[in-house]
């Protein structure tokens, strides 16, 4: 006769609370300030058993935790890291000159090149599922974007953030 047993975390639950954790810490928050500022509508213990797979998540309670998250609710979900990705991955050159762009203050700016700038940022904030939103860093092939956003040359770009003190220190 086998048995199973029902009470253990399945893989998918706890991939899924491995990413529940890994936004939650992004945010830098812990489970009791979640707990707080969502009005203990998630409670401590029972977010800390959805992050260690012991405990099921409803769609909509899945949704609700995306919304409180300020995230796409994909981005709660595991995803499989394809052959594609790691070849990519792997392409990438250290040597890039990579620039650290304050988020916070970005958003406080209007026109049109910020605003292009700012979904620009949320696209690759989105990619990488990195979701601190205060500070992203951009990288070599980033910069040529950007160039091209804010009409200056490639190899002026880390000047022209610079003047418009949206690097980060």
């Amino acid at each position: 006769m086998v048995s199973f047993d029902d009470d253990a975390p399945s893989v998918y639950s706890q991939q899924v609370g491995d990413r529940l954790r890994v936004i939650r810490k992004q945010k830098r928050l812990s489970l009791q300030e979640v707990e707080a500022q969502s009005s203990q509508e998630f409670k401590a213990s029972v977010l800390g058993a959805y992050e260690r797979g012991e405990r099921a998540l409803s769609v909509p309670r899945l949704d609700r935790l995306a919304q409180f998250y300020a995230v796409p609710i994909e981005q709660l979900l595991p995803r499989e890291i394809t052959g594609t990705e790691t070849e990519f991955a792997a392409l990438e050159s250290p040597l890039n000159k990579k620039l650290a762009i304050d988020v916070s203050k970005l958003m406080q700016l209007s026109g049109s090149p910020f605003e292009m700038l700012a979904r620009y940022l949320r696209l690759i904030q989105v990619q990488r599922q990195d979701f601190n939103g205060r500070v992203m860093t951009v990288r070599g092939d980033d910069t040529r974007a950007i160039a091209a956003m804010l009409d200056v040359p490639v190899d002026q770009v880390g000047d022209r953030l610079l003047a418009l003190d949206l690097l980060f220190r």
